[in-house]
């Protein structure tokens, strides 16, 4: 009996034809990069909005200092701290989890104002720095008040990295910072 032989052209020709699933390995290849792009736009505007939700609870919470309501409630200073970073807190509690850290510092009229990063050299976050000191009654001080959360970011196992804090760990956050400068009311 004689052997057939079987030629691979018609089915390599079949095979070529064939456009069913194309759309599928076409998604396949791009999807990942796709998705990388929009999670990292998604995690840039949710810092951006972080961002300005801190700087508007900062600036609001500042009034307070700013028109001495604060300062005339005959409370101790740390009860006036507790009390700012729960006024903060509340302010931004659609978005954050506190504690939230701040930074109020008074200037005397005419000096120089002088505004220390808290991220030493090494990318940490160092708080032991911040203070709350309010200006005595009756002066003319200026008063810097400064928020700083820590934001934890998720994309950045997939390349887009904007830590500045932990950078390149698998503790890599994002340190939001807020800034309000005042005039005490005499």
């Amino acid at each position: 009996m004689p052997q057939a032989s079987v030629s691979v052209t018609p089915a390599w020709r079949r095979f070529r034809r064939n456009r069913r699933g194309s759309a599928a390995v076409e998604f396949a290849l791009v999807a990942p990069l796709f998705f990388a792009l929009l999670f990292a736009i998604i995690e840039t505007s949710m810092v951006f909005f972080g961002s300005q939700l801190l700087e508007t609870a900062i600036q609001d919470a500042g009034r307070q200092l700013y028109t001495h309501q604060l300062q005339d409630s005959g409370q101790t200073t740390a009860q006036m701290q507790a009390q700012f970073k729960a006024d903060v807190c509340n302010r931004v509690s659609v978005l954050f989890t506190c504690p939230i850290d701040t930074d109020v510092r008074f200037y005397a009229a005419g000096t120089a104002i002088t505004i220390t990063d808290p991220i030493d050299g090494a990318g940490n976050y160092d708080s032991s720095g911040l203070t709350f000191l309010l200006p005595p009654g009756g002066s003319n001080a200026t008063v810097v008040v400064r928020g700083f959360y820590q934001w934890p970011l998720f994309v950045t196992g997939l390349g887009y990295n904007i830590a500045n804090i932990g950078r390149g760990t698998s503790n890599s956050k994002r340190l939001l910072t807020a800034t309000t400068a005042f005039h005490v009311e005499p």
